[in-house]
């Protein structure tokens, strides 16, 4: 007989507690096979194609583009194994066998388990024990009904309550018609009764805009009457608000920086350098062949000899603990802004590698960046970054640390100024380069001895072939 299985949207990794869907890539009565990408979420911290592991009928979808689902809410139902009659399930009339769609394939639906390793699902063979799926739709005049597929309609876009009987608010002695637990959430930080809403959602289905509007209308009754006799009249609000959603990307820097700020003591310090020996440097690199090197690669090569003479920089606080983790490898983060946002990609051992090889993984990661398709590994685990805000044409900042790491050398741009060069006045290629340490892990002689040494480094690029 076939089951219906319900594949509930798994954990990502690295502490993720919730994703938004952006794209599905199936639809209800499609047939899957085991870990085919059913659906494309952005996480926090990148964009995401999650493979299904079970085989078989795409019967309900949970969901719409745009919304937001927490770690362990459905995300689709597939009917597995075969029918009473023999079939594979969804074989028939229905939508999910249409031949011209998989029959030419030969492919069943499949029953075995994923090969992707999904947190909560594993590697292995379906389980002996499957249990049925209950009913995760609404129940309307005390009838369960079965999951629909989902309607292609934003959970944040406000809908007029229909005015057939299934717009009706929900029986007091009744379950609510929700799904979403981030409905229940929001009514129940509000202190919102769900009962008392009509839904807008199809038969009766309590919607994000329906909790949304009940708690502007609140807002509203609550606000005091200012224009009776006596009162001064109220100011007049804004004509045009806009209210941008801080989730994806954006939220997830909001909290890390809000978090760096509220947790780490930190301190900056700066100094100018004359980089005219380091760009003819690179100039002579470049003329003799080869790839290029850019100069993002040279100055992480700095970084990283400036890290194994300062290594209290390459290090994280333990709160909770009460310990600093020192690590001996540099897994260098760099900043690198996007469409969708700022992001840190991370270099993985950057101190084993010379110019060149950073140049390469610098490119090939500011590419995936740009494209979106960075995982969530390739966005965690740094140990120090670097950020070159100079590209924005500004010479200075005060970097905030990429928590949990320690600090971040800010490189502004290189431009030419007079410069007091060898006794005399010169125009020389300039740059202010900031370091932003947690101080907690040194103090300011250890900050700015690491920071002399690069500028000496910058000015000097002989004095690296002393720790090559």
């Amino acid at each position: 007989m076939a089951q219906v299985l319900e594949f509930k949207l798994p954990d990502l990794g690295e502490g993720l507690t919730e994703a938004e869907i952006v794209r599905w890539l199936v639809e209800v009565g499609d047939v899957v096979a085991v870990d085919q990408p059913v659906v494309e979420v952005e996480t926090a911290k990148a964009m995401v194609e999650v493979p299904c592991p079970y085989g078989g009928v795409v019967t309900a979808r949970f969901g719409a583009e745009g919304s937001e689902l927490p770690v362990g809410a459905p995300l689709l139902t597939v009917a597995v194994g075969e029918t009473a009659d023999g079939r594979p399930a969804g074989d028939g009339s229905g939508a999910g066998t249409d031949g011209a769609k998989d029959g030419a394939s030969g492919r069943e639906p499949a029953a075995e388990g994923s090969g992707n390793v999904l947190v909560g699902y594993g590697t292995s063979e379906a389980p002996a024990r499957r249990r049925r799926v209950r009913p995760t739709a609404p129940v309307v005049n005390g009838q369960p009904r079965a999951p629909e597929p989902v309607r292609e309609t934003r959970a944040d876009t406000p809908q007029a309550a229909p005015s057939t009987p299934a717009g009706r608010a929900a029986p007091a002695d009744g379950p609510v018609p929700v799904i979403s637990p981030l409905v229940r959430r929001l009514a129940r930080q509000n202190g919102l009764d769900l009962r008392k809403l009509t839904g807008s959602g199809p038969d009766g289905l309590i919607l994000r805009a329906d909790v949304e509007h009940a708690l502007r209308a609140a807002g509203t009754q609550d606000r005091p009457d200012t224009t009776k006799a006596g009162a001064a009249p109220a100011t007049a609000a804004p004509a045009s608000v806009t209210r941008v959603p801080l989730k994806g990307i954006r939220g997830a820097v909001a909290d890390k920086l809000s978090r760096s700020r509220n947790e780490i003591p930190d301190a900056t310090c700066w100094v100018d350098a004359d980089a005219t020996e380091l760009m003819r440097t690179r100039a002579a690199m470049n003329a003799a062949g080869g790839p290029k090197i850019s100069v993002l690669a040279l100055l992480a090569r700095i970084c990283t000899a400036a890290l194994a003479r300062f290594p209290e920089l390459n290090s994280s606080v333990d709160t909770e603990a009460r310990e600093i983790v020192r690590y001996a490898d540099v897994h260098l983060g760099f900043a690198a802004q996007t469409e969708r946002g700022l992001v840190v990609p991370v270099v993985r051992d950057a101190h084993t590698r010379d110019a060149e090889s950073l140049t390469a993984e610098f490119a090939r990661l500011t590419e995936a960046a740009r494209e979106g398709t960075l995982t969530p590994a390739q966005l965690t685990g740094g140990t120090f970054t670097l950020n070159n805000y100079g590209v924005f044409g500004v010479d200075g900042s005060t970097p905030i640390i990429n928590h949990p790491e320690a600090a971040m050398l800010g490189v502004g741009r290189i431009v030419p100024k007079p410069w007091v060069h060898e006794g005399e006045l010169a125009v020389r290629q300039v740059v202010q380069l900031s370091l932003t340490f947690d101080h907690r892990v040194c103090d300011g002689g250890t900050a700015g001895g690491f920071l002399r040494y690069v500028a000496d480094c910058v000015e000097q690029p002989a004095v690296l072939l002393r720790t090559l």
